[in-house]
């Protein structure tokens, strides 16, 4: 069957073929393999180990194999991959040596956040705890952990890029700012476990993103935006349209992923993300002329004079630096690829 992720597979391909090497004939474990984030590092893991015979094996930690099954079949069914049923904070520790591991799982639904934050914060550290044991019986030798920009807390509207090396952090009296604070325990977390082992954890701040897998019905403006163009609906934004966020297309995420995992230095936070700062309000507006239809785009709220606009926009200096990563997938492509996968998907 033919990939529809065939062209931007090729695209990861191109900037990661050096760094495959190293984990020829290995075995690697996956939590969190079966969201957004998590699908496309299986997309090209697969896709490389494909075009490069690398005989790579990888073992996926999911909550529900037969709904993961129900709808990737061609990942779960995958001769190189097992899936592991399980929750994240209990899992029973799949046999044999893992030399690299992914820890991506984590509910971020805003809705948890603000419902139930305790459940939240104890999901994201007991879930690292878990992986970071398993990883220490797996001879886990590099451990990446895909965290939030969330570390960093509201970010000054002032401050026009966020740096890794910004002092801030949430409220921490605040209960919605459990995701958040769980994240940088899980930082902590697993920079005290690469101190006591000796083996190396890569740390991943992850800002926003948009691309196929994407949900169009969920806490993501682009994605709303999307669906709404998609779908002939008018284009709503809830608030007053002035925060300033940026976008990183999923094939760039996940070549951004894979270096910094094969080639960041340990304990090093590296921000994942684009630079490129929009108004939830333009963005609404690039949507819509990037896929060339004419719904209304209605804004609920009046910006506050004399209040400056919220941002979270990282400084991604720091990867680009040292690991020559950028984003090579303009806004406008990453919003037309993203469309026409999901229109393909609807069509199939």
């Amino acid at each position: 069957m033919e990939n529809r992720l065939s062209q931007d597979l090729e695209h990861v391909l191109q900037h990661t073929e050096d760094l495959w090497e190293d984990m020829r004939g290995e075995s690697i474990f996956i939590t969190g393999g079966t969201g957004f984030v998590g699908s496309w590092l299986l997309e090209s893991l697969l896709w490389a180990n494909r075009r490069m015979a690398l005989g790579v094996r990888c073992a996926v930690l999911t909550r529900d194999p037969a709904a993961f099954t129900a709808r990737l079949p061609h990942l779960a069914f995958h001769e190189a991959v097992t899936l592991v049923a399980g929750d994240v904070r209990t899992f029973r520790f799949p046999p044999g040596s893992f030399p690299f591991v992914i820890h991506g799982a984590v509910d971020a639904r805003e809705k948890l956040n603000r419902e139930n934050p305790s459940a939240m914060l104890e999901t994201i550290v007991d879930g690292t705890r878990r992986t970071l044991s398993f990883a220490e019986t797996a001879g886990t030798q590099r451990l990446l952990l895909i965290g939030s920009g969330a570390v960093y807390g509201k970010q000054p509207p002032e401050l026009r890029h966020v740096p890794e090396t910004y002092p801030g952090g949430p409220d921490s009296a605040d209960p919605l700012s459990a995701y958040a604070e769980g994240k940088r325990l899980a930082e902590l977390l697993c920079s005290l476990h690469s101190a006591r082992v000796g083996s190396d954890c890569l740390l991943a701040r992850c800002f926003a993103f948009v691309g196929p897998y994407l949900p169009l019905d969920a806490h993501f403006a682009i994605g709303n935006f999307i669906g709404d163009c998609l779908d002939g609906r008018t284009v709503e934004i809830r608030g007053d349209g002035t925060p300033q966020r940026s976008y990183l297309y999923a094939a760039d995420l996940a070549i951004w992923l894979w270096t910094i995992l094969m080639r960041g230095q340990s304990r090093r936070p590296y921000n994942v993300g684009s630079e490129e700062a929009h108004s939830i309000a333009d963005l609404a507006y690039i949507v819509r002329e990037t896929l060339g239809v004419r719904q209304p785009v209605e804004i609920a709220g009046r910006p506050r004079l004399g209040v400056l606009p919220e941002r979270y926009v990282p400084d991604t200096s720091r990867a680009g630096l040292e690991l020559g990563l950028e984003q090579w997938i303009p806004l406008r492509e990453s919003i037309r690829r993203t469309a026409q996968w999901h229109m393909a998907e609807v069509a199939a």
